[in-house]
């Protein structure tokens, strides 16, 4: 299965999510082989996340998508329509977003690094995993642009830095090279 997800070019948190929701399905049938189960055995499965397990309904679509995934590619056989599992009703509830005070008000509050990276999750729209996977060739402040590499769907794109964040980010970027250049008089390492 792992092979399959990695030549479609998954991302590597989708792999570990469906590794994962497979083997709970496999667990949850006394490690019966797939290929020895059926539509039904795919319907109790999720029945009991929902029922015993008490998970959410996007949690349910997830663990479908990657029971689904194993069943149609990965062993070739077809478990038929399965889209009346999929009444998953999103977005019933309305976001909590933040006033520009309390936005102020936040930011205030920090300090440093994370304080940097809580800007360029606000300001530049940039997620979690590619803030903290952000290296410094992608950062050209003189553009003012961060180049985003491997982002969900394994696509790129360019995001511009705001204007308050560019001497912050200069300043880390100083930093980094000075603790890079230590590193290196110490003889740890050239990266």
């Amino acid at each position: 299965m792992r092979n399959e997800i990695r030549r479609r070019h998954y991302s590597r948190n989708t792999e570990k999510t469906y590794a994962y929701w497979v083997k709970q399905y496999i667990y949850f049938h006394g490690k019966q082989h797939p290929k020895d189960l059926n539509s039904s055995h795919i319907e109790q499965f999720l029945t009991n996340l929902a029922t015993t397990k008490n998970v959410a309904g996007t949690t349910q679509a997830q663990a479908l998508n990657s029971v689904v995934f194993i069943y149609r590619h990965v062993l070739k056989q077809d478990v038929g329509d399965l889209d009346y599992l999929r009444n998953v009703r999103r977005f019933k509830n309305i976001p909590t977003v933040l006033s520009k005070e309390e936005v102020v008000q936040l930011f205030q509050q920090m300090k440093g690094t994370t304080k940097i990276m809580a800007g360029l999750l606000y300001g530049a729209g940039l997620r979690v995993n590619e803030c903290v996977t952000l290296r410094v060739q992608d950062i050209d402040l003189s553009l003012r642009t961060i180049t985003i590499r491997n982002a969900k769907g394994q696509k790129a794109r360019v995001i511009l830095i705001p204007q308050r964040l560019l001497k912050a980010l200069g300043r880390q970027l100083l930093k980094r090279k000075q603790l890079h250049v230590d590193d290196i008089h110490k003889g740890w390492g050239a990266c």
